[in-house]
């Protein structure tokens, strides 16, 4: 048996926020919300398969950590899209900045930060 990825769990400033624009861009839907741990708040957005849970804590106790510099910490989220063009348009829309483009073997990619830092690849496949 081959393992899924289900979901991944992002802390976020403001979960309805990120769920909104990743709505447009990826054409992703919430799946639940609500309260979380910790006296947080959650929301669920992704397909019917898999998604990621953007969790903000009830205080804003999580320091600015470099990127890339820590052990263990997330360095980017791929996501495999059918239009790249139309998903770069759609990054643009909402303000995010596409960097990095590159096509190579297994298919073209862009990587943008989004307002919170975290970094997302884009890929199309042939």
């Amino acid at each position: 048996m081959t393992a899924v990825l289900e979901h991944a769990n992002l802390t976020v400033a403001e979960p309805t926020d990120t769920a909104a624009w990743m709505e447009k861009v990826f054409g992703w839907r919430i799946r639940w919300q609500g309260p979380a741990l910790n006296g947080g708040y959650t929301v669920h957005v992704g397909s019917k398969d898999s998604y990621l849970a953007l969790y903000s804590p009830a205080n804003d106790l999580a320091e600015p950590h470099p990127r890339y510099a820590n052990k263990g910490a997330l360095n980017h989220l791929a996501v495999v899209v059918e239009d790249i063009e139309r998903t770069e348009a759609a990054v643009r829309e909402q303000g995010f900045t596409p960097m990095n483009h590159a096509d190579y073997e297994p298919g073209l990619r862009f990587y943008f930060l989004d307002d919170q830092g975290v970094e997302y690849e884009v890929v199309q496949y042939d």
